[in-house]
């Protein structure tokens, strides 16, 4: 089972040799599916996400500079768009809709190096607080099947509770993330508005929604809310 460790620790890891990125990422994988009763993940990135792996290790044999989030595992809720890799807001009608583009926090993770493992399950559209409303089956809180996580970013807090993976991305509009993280007992962080940007994000309502970092820890929170904040040409209401 992958220990429970901070992003900063997991990057010390890596360039110590106590690990691989590779390792860290098919332990992830095998966990992912020993766990799949809790419905977390509606698709893995198997894929991209080994091949990611496999970057930044060659990166670290080879004595290269690394990113901030170097063998940091994350998880994105099915509402943010990450290029060429299917993003439906756990609906019907978009299940076969792959990006054409990554959302401005996808960018951002990748360029600080995180591996991005798969996409979670959510209410449909985001609209839910309960994780009941998926198209694609309820979540359950891995603390108590018999109960619900959270919603409507629950997909995302579950796969953090479960060590499914280092960290998730969620949205809150209105308790989205903050609501399932204390159901589910994790860091969940709404940012305020204007903090994050929201190019990438498929709207509920834009003048509330809000991405933000699920963790364990609150200072992995502080590290990725850092990463992903900040002004952005795509998004007007982003502040500087």
């Amino acid at each position: 089972m992958t220990p429970k460790v901070s992003i900063s620790q997991i990057r010390k890891n890596l360039v110590s040799g106590t690990t691989t990125c590779q390792k860290i990422v098919q332990d992830f994988i095998n966990r992912i599916e020993e766990k799949k009763k809790i419905n977390a993940f509606l698709e893995v990135f198997h894929e991209s996400a080994l091949n990611k792996a496999k970057e930044i290790d060659e990166k670290i044999k080879n004595s290269l500079p690394v990113g901030k989030l170097a063998g940091a595992v994350i998880a994105i809720k099915d509402n943010i768009c990450y290029k060429d890799h299917k993003v439906s807001a756990s609906s019907k009608i978009l299940g076969t809709f792959s990006s054409l583009y990554n959302s401005t926090v996808v960018e951002r993770l990748l360029k600080e190096d995180a591996i991005i493992i798969g996409r979670t399950n959510c209410d449909e559209f985001a609209m839910g607080s309960s994780n009941e409303n998926s198209a694609f089956g309820n979540v359950l809180n891995p603390h108590d099947t018999s109960r619900v996580p959270g919603g409507s970013s629950g997909g995302s807090t579950a796969a953090v509770a479960a060590n499914l993976c280092h960290a998730a991305l969620g949205s809150d509009t209105g308790g989205s993330i903050r609501q399932p993280a204390s159901f589910c007992g994790v860091v969940g962080l709404k940012p305020t508005y204007g903090l994050v940007s929201r190019w990438g994000l498929i709207a509920y309502a834009s003048s509330f929604d809000q991405i933000g970092p699920l963790t364990h820890t609150v200072e992995d929170a502080e590290l990725l809310l850092d990463i992903i904040s900040g002004s952005d040409e795509y998004d007007s209401t982003c502040v500087a």
